[in-house]
């Protein structure tokens, strides 16, 4: 066994890669961290693979080219309510446990790709619960302060991740079960568009609505661990394949985000994080954002529906049969809130989906408004011994920003935000519509590296990193005009009503004539390419969805269409070309090099 000393000091994955070039064994590596997980107090774990077992996966690789595989010994958990074969599944109830043959599709995905799991971790029983104290396991205990909540469904992975055990693990999130605990233990919490990743062999809580999350130290090992646990699976009724996703927030980009009203935030008593939360939109802001207030009010009249709607009902018919027969089995409050639905009716269903159509699309509306929207993950943070004496009230508080995200199929990451001067993590959630999840975990990146917060619990500074890459085409084109389809022009309103955004303003290669063309209203310009004797011309780059492009070029008249324009840069991107039919009349404008310095000239647009 190799000295600690030379094991590395953090488990991100660049870190362990790069000491896995430089010669570490995955043998040495997984002996070390079956003995820090066999020693854990924090209630992380439920149970490991025996050592033996463990060493046998890890010595496998050893001899392997550590670029063979793109999770080449990396460590992770599996929430114990997804199977992992050779463990039994529990979901946090001894008397349901049961022994898995196959491993769920997106653990086996991850297996495939060189990761090796240490075991199954520990959580709130039946998923039922946003703290982490719902286990006959033992409540589990804060990374970072061990009186505290870890927070819940998903506890035990995000304390096993944050305490340096593993490199990443996966947990469940219906109703924030993935975010809670990752703003409450200082890590990124990817809750992926509902269907992106499989729920095959996942212990349902409402199947309608779960996703399996990945915890992570940070938003590229977020990503690299999505990019390979992510694909459709055929045997998955509601497994979707990933759908361009429209946009990128990359430096240099502006984009708009929500906020909710200032009377609109709750932190339920709590004195410090409210100017947290401010700072963090300063912080969005200096990323590129504009802040926009939206009323946040049909998201928490959508999120009241979860627990106070006839979803209950999908946790009692997850574990129906066993909860009748031994309802003694199941955690007290757990087995109150389940039961409760088994009363639902069939009416009182119908009532919630008109509900929620209704108030999705009342939500959805802000897209028209926002790119974005940024909440504190949660209000504040309690106590272990003040959950336990309040767990129902308590709970429901750490809903407030969480229970709407799947209802209304959207995608969210939590991320790491400032430290409080009592030493207990901030955390906010950076969400968008379904399918964003690459630009968001882009954007997450970035703001994980202007805050420079440690890793997790472990005190390590966060590692350089390349920026992560979605693995999904963005379905975006780009478009260059040159007249009235100019910002502030007549024709601009054909782009922006299509969700178009600026790029910014270029000019084309100095190898084209330009000119008005006769006719209108609207006053349009024609470019034509030549061999010589040609001029640059000011232009704007526009980038539009794909699935909008096809309307856009429908509507251009003749003698004007799209094709090719050469960039002063050298490259190719799509524009306007005029037919040389179409010059019949025209004023030739070249000499003038800009459809706005003609329009000036005459007095007008």
């Amino acid at each position: 066994m190799r000295d600690t000393a030379m094991l590395p000091t953090r488990l991100d994955l660049a870190t362990l890669a790069a000491a896995y070039r430089n010669g570490l064994k995955p043998s040495e590596l997984f002996a070390h961290l079956h003995a820090l997980a066999a020693a854990d107090t924090h209630h992380a774990w439920i149970s490991l693979l025996p050592e033996a077992e463990l060493l046998a996966r890890a010595r496998a690789l050893d001899n392997q080219d550590p670029a063979s595989l793109p999770l080449y010994g990396v460590p992770f958990a599996v929430k114990d309510n997804i199977d992992l074969a050779g463990l039994p599944t529990t979901a946090g109830c001894p008397d349901y446990a049961y022994a898995p043959a196959d491993s769920a599709t997106v653990v086996a995905r991850l297996l495939a790709a060189g990761a090796i799991p240490l075991g199954k971790a520990n959580l709130d029983q039946f998923a039922t619960g946003l703290n982490g104290t719902r286990s006959p396991y033992g409540a589990c205990r804060n990374a970072l302060q061990p009186d505290y909540i870890s927070g819940g469904s998903s506890s035990g992975s995000a304390v096993a991740v944050a305490a340096g055990q593993v490199s990443f693990s996966l947990g469940t999130d219906t109703a924030g079960s993935g975010r809670v605990p990752a703003a409450f233990n200082n890590l990124v919490g990817l809750k992926p568009t509902c269907g992106l990743l499989s729920t095959r062999g996942v212990v349902p809580a409402c199947r309608s609505l779960d996703a399996v999350s990945i915890f992570a130290l940070t938003a590229a090992d977020a990503a690299a661990v999505f990019g390979v646990a992510r694909g459709f699976d055929p045997d998955d009724a509601y497994s979707r394949e990933a759908q361009p996703h429209g946009r990128r927030f990359n430096a240099g980009q502006p984009f708009r985000f929500g906020v909710p009203r200032d009377t609109q935030r709750a932190f339920f008593g709590d004195t410090h994080n409210p100017a947290l939360f401010e700072a963090a939109i300063g912080r969005l802001e200096s990323l590129g954002g504009t802040r926009v207030e939206l009323d946040f009010g049909p998201f928490l009249e959508t999120a009241s529906l979860l627990y106070g709607g006839p979803w209950v009902a999908e946790r009692y018919h997850a574990i129906r049969d066993f909860i009748e027969q031994k309802p003694g089995s199941v955690f007290p409050v757990t087995r109150e809130i389940t039961l409760g639905g088994g009363k639902a009716s069939a009416v009182e269903a119908f009532d919630a989906f008109y509900k929620l159509k209704a108030y999705k699309r009342r939500c959805d509306a802000a897209w028209n408004e926002v790119d974005l929207i940024l909440t504190p993950t949660a209000g504040r943070h309690p106590t272990i011994a003040a959950m336990q004496a309040d767990p129902i009230r308590l709970n429901t508080e750490l809903g407030y920003y969480t229970n709407f995200m799947n209802l209304l199929d959207y995608a969210a990451v939590a991320v790491p935000a400032a430290f409080r001067p009592d030493g207990l993590p901030f955390g906010v959630t950076l969400l968008a519509p379904a399918h964003q999840d690459g630009p968001l975990l882009e954007l997450a990146a970035r703001w994980q590296h202007s805050t420079a917060l440690p890793l997790g619990a472990t005190g390590q500074p966060l590692p350089e990193a390349a920026p992560p890459a979605s693995g999904v085409p963005d379905g975006m084109l780009r478009v260059a005009v040159c007249g009235a389809h100019l910002s502030g022009l007549p024709l601009n309103g054909q782009l922006t009503q299509r969700k178009a955004r600026l790029i910014g303003a270029v000019r084309s290669a100095p190898e084209y004539r330009f000119y008005a063309l006769a006719g209108g209203p609207p006053l349009r310009p024609g470019m034509v390419r030549v061999a010589e004797g040609g001029a640059s011309i000011e232009m704007e780059v526009w980038e539009l969805p794909a699935s909008e492009f096809g309307s856009f070029v429908g509507g251009i008249p003749a003698p004007l269409g799209i094709g090719k324009v050469r960039l002063e840069d050298g490259s190719l991107v799509c524009g306007f070309i005029c037919e040389g039919a179409g010059l019949e009349g025209a004023e030739d404008i070249t000499h003038l090099g800009s459809w706005r310095r003609w329009l000036a000239s005459r007095g007008g647009n």
